[in-house]
Order: C-alpha cells, then structure tokens, then sequence
C-alpha cells in the first residue's frame, strides 16, 4: 500500500485509540507519514474488570467526563495544537427511549438520555453521553 506524505513531520495525538473509530484514525495517519501519540485504557483493565467496572458510576463517568476537558483544556492553552477532532460514539445517539421508526430520522437532534440510560444501568454509554456534551 502506497503511503502519503502530507502529514510528515507532523505529530498528531489520538485519545482512546483503542476504540473502533480511532483505531482507524490512527491507522490512516500512520499511513500518511505522522507520528502519533496516542492514549488507551490500561489493557489488563479492559480484560480483567471488563464484566465489574462498567457498573460502577463514580470508575467510569469521572475519567470520561474529566480526561475529556483536560484533553480539550491543555489543547487550547497549547499554542502548537492547530485542530482537535472530538469522536464520539453511536452511544451517544441510540439511546433515547424514544421508538425509531422508519420515518424517524437519526441526526444531530437526537441524543442519548443520560438519565434514561441511568435507569437502565448503561454505565458505559452514560459516560460516553456526557463526556461528549461537556466537550
């Protein structure tokens, strides 16, 4: 596979790059000649725990919320960051409570419930909801 060079010399930085979408960010931008530095969660966390702390609140909706906007925060006090690029996740817009019909169109007006989630215990995808609207 042939590789670009538009981004070479360029550093790039990618959060949660274990998470199916920036996986393949991280994998194109190799491809394309930048360096990348990028953050995951501790890997024997994710295999060990995966079934325990998606349940707890306080583990999963602290780190989400808060390593969002210190992302963010020392972006904009860094004058060489030029772009952030915030993905989300279909978490953040499935689920709603509400039916999807047909005719129901899925767009930047239809957003998860956190509290909606809560109730049904997604912990996961409460985490993911708010960290995207605090961003």
């Amino acid at each position: 596979m042939k590789t670009m060079s538009t981004g070479e010399g360029k550093t790039v930085c990618v959060t949660g790059a274990s998470g199916y979408i920036a996986s393949y960010l991280v994998k194109h931008l190799l491809l394309r000649g930048y360096t990348v530095k990028s953050s995951v969660r501790d890997p024997s966390a994710i295999r060990e725990k995966h079934n325990t702390y998606l349940h707890s609140r306080a583990e999963l909706l602290n780190p989400a919320v808060k390593g969002t906007l210190n992302v963010l925060n020392s972006c904009a006090n860094t004058s060489s960051v030029k772009r952030v690029i915030l993905t989300s996740s279909i978490a953040a817009v499935t689920y709603t409570g509400k039916p999807r019909t047909p005719d129901v169109v899925v767009d930047e007006n239809w957003f998860t419930d956190p509290e909606y989630c809560k109730s049904l215990k997604l912990w996961s995808v409460v985490s993911k909801t708010i960290a995207e609207d605090s961003a």
